[in-house]
């Protein structure tokens, strides 16, 4: 008896992405490292100095992590509600953070308790940062008020009223001390001089904003809020020049990587984009567990830090040159006993007889039903597009598809029909699947307003070949007038007479 030979799946050309020196280099981290905090990751912050510690704002409770370490290091607990925006100054040496009872405290990072409280807000602040003399604090609440204060005498320096709305977040200017520009609600950007008593520049997001970034040379935006990413040119009035939208939920944070050439946007849809900041187009892509609330990226680009709505701190390290090449490099093949005895080069000779091990063929669940004549078994158990298409492809060749198909009731035939909506457009598979779609339609006709279940998807297969049919018809059209463009723009022969 003929043994009985496995169905042969057709290798398809894969659709997958493709491996670019940026998948390379973003894919080039360890697992991530996660760790529970008391709530939601509002704000990750990297220190401008050596070793380059976090802090992490969460909660009641700003932490501060080493480069490596999974316990905080260092920990500010004397916030009566929940804290917002801990961020270093230039130095490494102080801390500030906002807070929900519209208090801004200000820490020595080898201290515990506040160096200063300021007080001048009447409701929550969330934008708090140094100014690059390292004298002042800039302050956002949701009063719709900005205040500038000064850390040595502790008062308020200078308060400006332009937002309708809450402000959220905000970014003071490394090359000059007089500017920071804040975010809004009321889908508005501004930035200030503290020279003068209003803004000197407004931008409109046309989006509640919810984060900012300055490139290194300051000449560039980026703004944060809704779906969209935008890029403001400050040197040309705040000219948009690009508006990205490639999230699905509202975009919560933005950071550069070390040399400023990619940068990273965060969202609520639980994805981490990685642009290319000459074009703008996405380069790579992070997935999260949870909707992401806060993102900072660890100079040299040694780690990135997520936090997350669901109270997790995910960190992710760069793997070392080391753990790069032991990860790429194939593991060889150990050799088999007969190499240890005989070598490597050893040649049989003409007398010797060499056993083989037969090896057992292992047949896939599909290759068993067939084996055992049960067809429409074995089309259900097929699972996989390019697996369900060689199965009818199988069973077409043995013209048994449409006893496969035939005697089905409601929720297999649904299945079926789920299918062939998804994959009968596909190019690859159409060829193949014209033939089950027509056998459906003709052995189930009879039943048609029985199930209206089943004749919704009718529908929608009937409506999916519809529209597949007035896309080729407008292909054919364009490919006719690019026939005649190639044809008329070709050179003509001339007739040469003798």
């Amino acid at each position: 008896m003929a043994s009985f030979k496995p169905t042969k799946i057709h290798v398809y050309p894969k659709l997958g992405e493709k491996v670019t020196q940026d998948t390379l280099y973003w894919k080039n981290y360890k697992a991530p490292i996660q760790i529970k905090q008391f709530g939601a990751v509002s704000n990750v912050a990297f220190s401008p100095v050596a070793p380059y510690n976090f802090a992490v704002t969460a909660f009641t409770r700003i932490h501060i992590y080493g480069p490596f370490s999974q316990e905080p290091i260092k920990s500010f607990t004397r916030f009566k509600d929940t804290a917002y925006s801990g961020r270093f100054r230039s130095d490494g040496q102080l801390l500030v953070a906002g807070c929900e009872d519209s208090v801004v405290r200000l820490f020595d990072v080898g201290g515990k308790t506040a160096l200063r409280m300021f007080k001048g807000h009447t409701k929550a602040v969330h934008l708090t940062d140094f100014t690059s003399d390292r004298y002042q604090i800039v302050t956002g609440s949701d009063d719709y008020s900005c205040r500038l204060w000064d850390i040595p005498n502790a008062t308020e320096l200078n308060t400006y009223r332009e937002h309708t709305d809450y402000i959220r977040c905000g970014v003071t200017s490394k090359l000059n001390r007089d500017l920071f520009i804040t975010g809004s609600y009321d889908h508005t950007v501004k930035l200030f001089d503290v020279r003068t008593d209003k803004s000197v520049m407004t931008m409109d997001h046309e989006q509640p904003v919810e984060s900012l970034l300055l490139y290194p040379s300051e000449g560039l935006l980026v703004s944060a809020g809704g779906r969209f990413v935008k890029v403001w040119d400050l040197l040309k009035q705040g000219q948009p020049l690009v508006s990205l939208r490639n999230h699905h939920k509202t975009v919560t944070c933005l950071c550069l990587s070390k040399n400023g050439e990619r940068l990273l946007s965060a969202s609520l849809d639980r994805h981490v984009k990685v642009y290319n900041t000459t074009n703008y187009k996405v380069v790579h892509n992070f997935d999260y567990p949870a909707s992401i609330l806060s993102l900072a990226l660890a100079p040299y680009d040694e780690s990135i830090v997520v936090g997350m709505t669901n109270s997790v701190l995910s960190i992710k390290h760069k793997k070392s040159p080391s753990e790069s090449k032991d990860s790429t490099s194939q593991q060889r093949r150990r050799p088999s006993y007969r190499m240890f005895v005989k070598g490597k080069n050893y040649i049989p000779k003409q007398d010797d007889f060499l056993v083989g091990k037969q090896v057992k063929e292992h047949l896939a669940k599909h290759d068993k039903q067939l084996k055992k004549f049960n067809v429409s078994k074995a089309l259900d158990t097929a699972l996989e597009p390019e697996v369900t298409v060689a199965v009818i492809k199988e069973l077409n060749r043995r013209g048994t598809l449409k006893n496969a198909l035939a005697g089905r009731d409601e929720q297999e035939l649904s299945r079926i029909l789920n299918f062939l909506i998804g994959n009968l457009v596909d190019a690859r598979f159409t060829l193949v699947l014209v033939t089950p779609a027509e056998m459906i339609l003709d052995i189930y006709r009879s039943i048609i307003g029985q199930s209206p279940v089943i004749d919704r998807q009718l529908l929608r297969l009937h409506e999916l070949l519809e529209r597949e049919l007035d896309y080729q018809r407008e292909l054919l059209e364009v490919l006719g007038m690019l026939d005649t463009l190639f044809a008329s723009s070709l050179p003509r022969n001339k007739t040469q007479t003798f």
